[in-house]
């Protein structure tokens, strides 16, 4: 989904860092083998996942939702040399791609695989995390956030996906899309924990970043 014009949109994107070659490989195999590859977080918005990483500088990353293991690459970029970037995804059959490209990065080391409920798999994590990439099944936003908020040092970031969700946040309201209804839920806790401060970016289908305020 995007908010701008086509040509404003490939203006920004050609007038921002270059997508590294791995990841130009790992958008076609996933455009070639994987269905619904328009969920790929793509040149663009990774380099924005890169961008905030570096500055972040973290030392435990966790993402939920994997994919094909294009974001993870991306915020792996700025993970200390001895940090950790936890990934977690439900779907089996794209365990082997993701590894593949994992390999083949710098971050090999780096980043450790979970395949299972993420629900079930972050309290088993050790450590707290410095930045949270959240882009998996809506309607589970608002638990994954109250599993991760107290496991967030102070001072970390909750990077959170598809919070406009193609503009449905401002439509009516159908009673079935629970998709929806959790993602409204979900802006509101956002915008409203005094916990955080948070700034919701109309970047591509809406990506929220939130900032756990350090006690003074």
């Amino acid at each position: 989904m995007h908010f701008i014009s086509e040509e404003l949109d490939d203006y920004a994107v050609a007038h921002s860092a270059k997508e590294p070659e791995l990841l130009q490989k790992l958008t076609r195999e996933t455009y070639q083998k994987v269905v619904q590859p328009r969920m790929l977080s793509g040149h663009y918005q990774g380099r924005i996942l890169s961008m905030i990483a570096k500055l972040v500088n973290p030392k435990i990353i966790l993402e939920i939702g994997t994919y094909t293991g294009y974001s993870a690459l991306c915020l792996a970029e700025g993970l200390q040399p001895d940090g950790i970037l936890h990934t977690i995804d439900i779907n089996e059959e794209l365990v082997d791609l993701q590894k593949k490209y994992f390999d083949a990065s710098a971050y090999a080391k780096n980043i450790q695989q979970h395949l299972g409920p993420a629900l079930e798999i972050i309290p088993q994590l050790e450590g707290d995390f410095d930045l949270v990439f959240m882009d998996a099944d809506k309607p589970n936003y608002p638990a994954y956030f109250e599993l991760i908020i107290d496991r967030l040092k102070p001072g970390g970031l909750i990077l959170s996906d598809n919070v406009l969700w193609s503009g449905k946040v401002v439509e009516p309201l159908d009673p079935k899309d629970s998709s929806t209804k959790a993602l409204l839920e979900y802006n509101k806790i956002l915008a409203e924990d005094e916990r955080l401060e948070t700034v919701l970016l109309a970047i591509r289908d809406g990506l929220t970043v939130s900032r756990k305020k350090i006690p003074s």
